[in-house]
């Protein structure tokens, strides 16, 4: 018997439990032991306590409620085989957490069959959401409940370009972001997760990242997708498995993009 694809209300019931735990320590830097992992070109990549204990109870809530299904998490890594495979990032943003800039978020995305086709970015702090539910990209609030769309009239000179770090654009082989920069209205960095959503939402063009992992993206390409937008590898391919994402508000607008950064 094929197994049953879930309703986007759970994505909200995870995202209420990451909530508690995360706020409980937000703020609070006595609450939070900071270490360090590998990631090839960067000295420090932060990973705290909170960010393994907002895993452990995201996980825990879908092997309760979905035990057939695998899940990939940033602190643990991969368990089980399915159609469908849950992708969480507890903190994504650990370095804004840290600074008590709330431009962090908890990432969650579904794949069936390795595609994905659901997911939702929750900032616990502002109590913003914005989700997927596979069909409309949404966004809730204190401003209320709307439907997301990218902006489709965006061209490349009135564009807005957002990368999160310098470090990553630096690292990059063959790198052309400055003949990107020199071509778009105006560039900004530092917005972490929170710029694809601002993306999603209308209010970015294009969004540049060289070295994101599949729990960075999965569950923000429905949520661009749906909104109207485009995500992809810089080589033109799916993003479900990370590496060098480009997104971009509209399809002429990413064809364009996609030529300069690979001329």
């Amino acid at each position: 018997m094929p197994l049953k694809k879930p309703e986007s209300d759970f994505l909200h019931e995870l995202a209420n439990i990451a909530e508690q735990r995360i706020l409980s320590s937000y703020l609070k830097s006595h609450c939070i032991d900071i270490s360090t992992k590998p990631k090839e070109g960067f000295r420090f990549d932060p990973v705290t306590n909170i960010d393994r204990e907002t895993e452990i109870i995201i996980r825990r809530m879908i092997s309760e409620r979905f035990p057939e299904h695998a899940i990939m998490g940033e602190e643990f890594g991969d368990t089980g085989s399915s159609t469908y495979k849950w992708v969480i990032d507890p903190i994504d943003g650990t370095r804004p957490f840290l600074c008590g800039l709330p431009v962090w978020g908890c990432l969650v995305g579904l794949l069936e069959n390795g595609e994905a086709v659901m997911g939702m970015m929750s900032q616990p702090y502002t109590g913003d959401r914005f989700w997927s539910d596979g069909k409309c990209s949404w966004f809730s609030g204190r401003l209320g409940t709307s439907i997301m769309k990218t902006r489709q009239d965006a061209e490349l000179h009135q564009a807005i370009l957002h990368t999160t770090s310098p470090e990553s654009v630096k690292l990059y082989h063959n790198n052309k972001f400055d003949l990107l920069q020199n071509q778009v209205l105006m560039t900004r960095y530092g917005g972490e997760c929170y710029a694809m959503a601002m993306l999603a939402a209308g209010h970015i063009d294009i969004c540049v990242e060289y070295s994101l992992q599949p729990y960075d993206i999965v569950a923000f390409i429905p949520i661009i997708e749906n909104a109207g937008g485009v995500i992809t590898t810089i080589d033109g391919r799916r993003a479900e498995n990370g590496g060098a994402i480009v997104v971009s508000a509209n399809e002429q607008l990413h064809e364009q993009v996609l030529n300069i950064l690979n001329s």
